[in-house]
């Protein structure tokens, strides 16, 4: 993974200065971070956007992309200028119509100072003109944007709007998405949501997608190439749209064999998490060189890499759990990402369940007796495991080793209200650990804090519980038949 750097210096300042009209003084620089600690440098301060319009036009012999964002926000103080998180070259920003001085800092800091302050909750519409080779474009020494043979995709965890569009990239500020794509004739654009409309013109064709639901930066894509696109609905009466790259060679039998059966796999998730959130549910599957597959909101990503050994359904279980865990309801902080991973890996256990390859207590003592206590694997807290591990197998494998303690802790009754009611309380929002913790003691009844501290936190195998639980010795217990296809969704979010 991707690490970063030490965070940023305060920017505040005295707010009343002898030399200087308080009105004036009022006006502060927003901070170039939100405030995670993990990332200090990712999203920004002083804004909440509401809605991105992006009108892109891409050229694949070139890799080369121009763009017109046009982002509309709030201000949350009174700000006298802002950042934005981007990388390529820009020609022109507009503030309110009106054309504001720009330029750039740190690694992707585009730093706008428009020609008038905004004072604190002030409607403001940014306009941003660019263009570049999203490829040619590197920061903290990697890209997230993957060049294909035939064009290219936006696809990468913590982020990837930098290559593509300008945005404060951090999950607490969503928003919703109009993205409107020009390519060449016989080349496709594939994005969040529901395709809008297509027009062709002069050897060109747009595609204009339209995501309505509130979506974090790094959950939204851009997949760029030939493609063979298939369309239907679930039983649930959820559109279902994927798309595979024409050139996928040997996989892509597999890949279809697994990605086609999202819309049977979303209806089956429905019943554990409550209702689809979304206008429509897919996967796309474009020739990378990659080996992860990311929860990109409505359309997910998966490397062909990821059928390499045959279909797996066990994957777009994973990545379709993410839907309510990470998507409708996204992380405070990248150290909530427990909330994400360790039910996605759960949701494989309870679809290994279903399919009566080995119930999720029979994994759940198969994970804890295959790991003993000198182990590396029970340093890693999954509840904060620290930027350099937050994609270690711990946060999925002792994540949902957390789950099933909690469910034998409190029951089936409760955890399954648990498991459908916790979406439902977050909506289109962000919660923590904690807020997880809280609202399943509200609805259990029952004091959790020892067990979250216990499995979650502890740097120490714990020591199996004495009722309904896990094994109480690391003897040797039988793999369930559906461990290897669980196993091999290990590098999902390994880049």
């Amino acid at each position: 993974m991707h690490r970063r750097i030490i965070a940023p210096g305060a920017l505040a300042a005295a707010s009343v200065l002898l030399a200087i009209p308080a009105s004036a003084a009022s006006y502060t620089p927003g901070a170039p971070g939100i405030g995670d600690p993990y990332y200090p440098y990712y999203g920004n301060g002083g804004y909440d956007v509401s809605h991105y319009d992006l009108r892109l036009q891409y050229q694949p012999k070139t890799d080369e992309l121009q763009g017109t964002a046009t982002i509309l926000a709030k201000t949350t103080q009174d700000l006298s200028r802002f950042d934005l998180d981007f990388l390529l070259d820009v020609s022109e920003v507009r503030v309110n119509g009106t054309k504001a001085a720009f330029t750039t800092s740190g690694e992707h800091e585009l730093v706008v100072t428009p020609k008038t302050p905004l004072a604190k909750g002030t409607p403001v519409t940014i306009v941003v003109r660019y263009s570049g080779v999203p490829s040619a474009k590197s920061a903290y020494g990697f890209t997230s944007w993957h060049r294909t043979p035939d064009g290219g995709v936006a696809a990468n965890e913590p982020e990837a709007a930098w290559w593509w569009f300008p945005s404060n990239d951090h999950p607490t500020d969503k928003a919703t998405y109009d993205v409107s794509v020009s390519v060449p004739d016989g080349t496709q654009a594939i994005s969040n949501g529901t395709l809008q409309s297509t027009s062709s013109k002069l050897g060109w064709t747009r595609y204009n997608w339209r995501q309505n639901k509130p979506q974090a930066t790094y959950l939204a894509t851009l997949a760029l190439g030939r493609f063979d696109i298939t369309t239907g609905t679930s039983d649930g009466g959820v559109p279902v749209i994927n798309a595979y790259s024409k050139d996928l060679g040997d996989n892509e039998g597999a890949a279809r064999a697994s990605v086609e059966r999202t819309g049977e796999l979303v209806d089956w998730l429905s019943g554990y998490f409550g209702p689809y959130p979304f206008s429509s549910v897919g996967g796309y599957v474009p020739n990378t060189t990659t080996s992860y597959a990311l929860e990109t909101q409505t359309r997910v990503f998966y490397s062909p890499r990821q059928f390499a050994n045959g279909a797996n359904t066990s994957l777009v279980v994973h990545e379709l759990a993410h839907q309510w865990y990470g998507d409708y309801v996204s992380v405070k902080g990248w150290k909530d990402i427990w909330v994400n991973e360790g039910f996605a890996r759960y949701a494989q256990w309870l679809w290994s369940e279903h399919e009566g390859e080995g119930t999720a207590q029979e994994l759940a003592d198969y994970v804890y007796a295959s790991h003993p206590a000198d182990d590396a694997f029970w340093t890693i807290a999954p509840g904060d495991p620290g930027p350099d591990n937050q994609f270690a197998g711990a946060v999925y494998d002792r994540g949902a080793l957390a789950i099933q303690a909690l469910r034998n802790e409190i029951g089936d009754d409760a955890f399954f209200a648990v498991l459908k009611g916790w979406p439902k309380e977050h909506a289109y929002g962000n919660a923590s650990v904690a807020d997880f913790q809280r609202y399943a003691e509200r609805v259990s009844g029952k004091p959790l804090a020892a067990l979250f501290d216990t499995w979650l936190f502890q740097p120490e195998k714990p020591a199996a519980p004495s009722a309904r639980a896990l094994v109480k010795t690391t003897a040797a217990v039988a793999q369930p038949k559906s461990w290897k296809k669980i196993e091999a969704t290990n590098s999902v979010h390994e880049h």
